[in-house]
């Protein structure tokens, strides 16, 4: 049996372009290469796909090379599989392969956009479907669902943007709601990009207009003073949790720089809680996924009261950051699968749900 070929998407037309370059950087490092015959398909900030050079070793190097490397399009034709050369290059020079692995963050990679192509063209790919990947992207909708399944969310509001023009009447409404010590967040962003921790009215306006910045919709949430904690999830059905880790940081929030430039940051792995705590953060995470339509992988991130140890879910993640220092990977590590090994498990995963929905009828045939 000859090697899987698999395509690693990265880049992206996000703010998380970079953060795409390095969780595909360490995906590429960990792929068995006795296993795949890896592709790789950069796009770059204008959306446009573009296909790397085979006979570059795997590198960051090989990584920039491709998001200037020759463009490509993905025909919407099912059974294709096939990259094809834009400018009327020879077709039968496009790239194939068998399963896309998506490492795309933010808006257009795990917001249900991109699987809705892969979707069309029937092309097996990791992670959640369409409707899954949307609704855990949009904050204001998972929280939403997962109050609605019973689950515990922090009390929150959605702001229109177009609504800011109200100005002093907004935060009125806001602060007499949620009171004054409030998150501001994009209801569809990711990396912690547009979000401000706000303690006076004077601050809540201009933190309004830059999360509009991002996203025409608005979340906003009651301040906790919480410890954060995350469970990383892998599987379709049934789907597994791993034990949770705790970060630390400096900052007054897991914020961007938390996360990617502050090496001060501490990730607890396991966390310092409870066996009981533990427990019902990983059966709470995978009632989360389920009500979300989680499918392959995903992470919950945990807010816990300090001074109640009281549980509340802060967000799902379908695409969470797959750098060698990132929680999803780390905490699989600590729980038993290794990085390539978890690769494996993923790819395997997405040719399972693959065969799955492809076996479904897609013409009606009365039954006699």
């Amino acid at each position: 049996m000859g090697k899987l070929r698999v395509a690693l998407l990265f880049g992206g037309r996000s703010v998380e372009h970079e953060v795409s370059l390095v969780s595909a950087n360490s995906i590429l490092g960990a792929l068995d290469p006795s296993r795949y015959d890896v592709t790789l398909v950069a796009v770059d900030t204008d959306g446009h796909w573009h296909l790397g050079d085979p006979s570059l070793p795997p590198s960051p190097a090989a990584l920039q090379a491709a998001i200037k490397g020759p463009e490509v399009d993905l025909p919407v034709a099912p059974g294709e599989h096939t990259l094809i050369p834009v400018g009327g290059a020879d077709p039968k020079s496009g790239q194939t392969f068998d399963v896309i692995f998506p490492v795309i963050h933010g808006r257009g990679g795990e917001d249900g956009s991109l699987q809705g192509l892969l979707e069309l063209a029937g092309i097996p790919y990791v992670g959640s479907g369409v409707l899954g990947s949307a609704i855990q992207m949009d904050k204001e909708v998972s929280k939403r669902l997962l109050a609605a399944a019973g689950l515990p969310v922090t009390p929150g509001t959605c702001v229109r943007a177009n609504r800011l023009g109200a100005g002093a009447a907004v935060v009125d409404a806001l602060i007499g709601e949620l009171g004054t010590s409030v998150f501001v967040k994009p209801a569809n962003q990711g990396s912690s990009v547009g979000i401000s921790k706000v303690e006076s009215r004077e601050d809540l306006l201009p933190a309004l207009r830059d999360a509009a910045r991002y996203d025409t919709k608005i979340l906003v949430e009651r301040a906790i003073d919480a410890r954060e904690i995350e469970v990383a999830l892998l599987g379709n059905d049934p789907i597994e949790a791993s034990i949770p880790g705790e970060i630390r940081t400096r900052h007054a929030f897991y914020d961007y720089d938390a996360k990617y430039v502050d090496d001060a940051t501490e990730l607890l792995i396991p966390a310092p809680i409870e066996d009981s705590l533990a427990n019902e953060m990983r059966r709470l995470a995978v009632a989360a996924a389920v009500a979300l339509e989680s499918a392959g992988l995903a992470r919950v991130d945990f807010l816990l009261e300090r001074d109640t140890d009281q549980i509340f879910i802060n967000e799902v993640n379908s695409i969470p950051g797959f750098t060698q220092g990132s929680m999803y990977p780390l905490l699989w590590q600590a729980t038993g699968i290794a990085y390539p090994a978890l690769l494996d498990r993923l790819i395997e995963l997405a040719l399972e749900r693959h065969r799955i929905n492809t076996a479904l009828e897609t013409r009606y045939e009365p039954t006699r």
